[in-house]
């Protein structure tokens, strides 16, 4: 780690220090008494109480134990909290403008982590980084409690076609594992803005994934084409990302084969166009991407509904998250519910237990029950009902400490 970097870092331990009192009120039991808790597995829980203890779901249900923080969440929908598999956490603007390479380490790990602070003030209390070796240190930065952020997952460097032969891959990818990668990244397509026409062989994705998954490691492959994705689902790659044109038959060979689907329809070319000014000129970012991306906002959904018809089909929940975007990650949900169809149920099953179950972790997050890590959010409003209540989150947990909470505390209790 870098001096500059090891500066920041303790910059955000002063501003977070752990008090006596603090760590006090950390033993005691925390009880979050809901009147509707949508379970992150299509059930429905009413009038009960949701007893957190050593970071971790106790029980649902029950007496209040002695001496326990009480929040009153009763006004409020309680869910798991949310997981964006898909969001780039060190994207952002400096001075107007997309932020570049020259940009000075420390700025840009400021700028990370005040983009770690909006994606968990936003209900995500966990997210899949792909693509950032910058990432590494922010994981450990914010697992360790330096800095408050979502649970993060990394990838480290993306590899792609000019990353070698399959030997030569086989080989990174060992190394990405040894290097601290959660996943590994695989770019088998181009950007929608070009096409999307595959750039990885067969070969080469075969070889990425087969190692990944012989060592324990799950592959998310950027393949826009349907032969991108095909070949990407014949190699055994865990997740297709983005998917813009893939047609009916891939998602049936997708679903045969367990291939999870992460769509992102929502947030990230809108977003894109929000800001066009702050990236326009910048890379490939040109007059003609922009025109198509305006294009592609109906390209994807007319995809994303084809994918809806395939019941077996796993979709998972990632936005694409970059600059502009970070702490906007429930605008995904609204689209795919509002424009796109799917059921709202579905939908928040994709951004809670299905994603945990894409990222391994399906026994610890994505879901209210006992013995889950107490990573627990409540909103404004119905999801089910209105889609926009997944823009007003205000009350976040994870791992049981409360990061978030603009909910009335309950009668003679005092805050954690």
């Amino acid at each position: 780690m870098s001096k500059s970097l090891r500066f920041v870092l303790a910059v955000f331990s002063l501003a977070v220090p752990l008090t006596t009192e603090f760590a006090a009120c950390q033993e005691r039991p925390i009880v979050l008494k809901a009147a509707i808790v949508l379970d992150g597995r299509g059930q429905i829980l009413r009038n009960t109480i949701i007893v957190v203890e050593a970071g971790k779901i106790a029980r649902i249900g029950g007496e209040t134990p002695s001496g326990a923080i009480t929040y009153d969440l009763s006004d409020l929908t309680v869910t798991p909290g949310w997981i964006d598999t898909h969001a780039h956490i060190f994207w952002h603007f400096d001075n107007g403008r997309l932020a570049g390479k020259d940009e000075p380490p420390v700025r840009a790990m400021l700028h990370a982590a005040d983009n770690a602070v909006l994606t968990l003030n936003a209900g995500f209390t966990t997210i899949q980084s792909p693509g950032s070796p910058e990432d590494k240190d922010l994981r450990e930065a914010i697992a360790r409690g330096i800095i408050p952020g979502p649970r993060l997952l990394t990838s480290l460097e993306p590899l792609d076609e000019k990353s070698g032969p399959p030997d030569k891959l086989r080989e990174l990818v060992r190394e990405r594992k040894q290097q601290g990668a959660d996943f590994i990244k695989l770019f088998a397509s181009k950007s929608i803005r070009e096409g999307g026409t595959q750039t990885m062989s067969d070969e080469q994705l075969s070889a990425a994934c087969h190692e990944a998954k012989s060592i324990g490691l799950r592959t998310i492959v950027h393949a826009h084409s349907a032969e991108s994705a095909k070949a990407a689902t014949l190699a055994g790659c865990t997740s297709v990302e983005h998917g813009a044109y893939v047609t009916d038959d891939v998602f049936r060979l997708m679903a045969e084969r367990g291939t999870y689907y992460d769509p992102n329809i929502g947030l990230v070319l809108q977003n894109y166009l929000e800001n066009k000014e702050k990236f326009l000129g910048i890379g490939n970012y040109n007059a003609q991407g922009f025109a198509f991306m305006e294009k592609g906002i109906a390209i994807v959904l007319a995809t994303f509904k084809i994918a809806l018809a395939h019941k077996d089909l796993k979709i998972v929940y990632g936005t694409d998250a970059v600059a502009g975007a970070h702490g906007r990650n429930a605008e995904e949900f609204i689209v795919r519910v509002r424009d796109g169809g799917q059921d709202p149920m579905a939908a928040l099953m994709s951004a809670t237990s299905i994603s945990a179950e894409s990222l391994g972790l399906k026994d610890k997050i994505g879901s209210i029950r006992p013995g889950m890590e107490a990573d627990i959010i409540a909103m404004d409003g119905d999801p089910l009902r209105d889609p926009t209540a997944a823009r007003r989150v205000l009350f976040v947990m994870k791992g049981g400490k409360v990061y978030e909470n603009l909910a009335p505390l309950a009668k003679g209790h005092s805050s954690q």
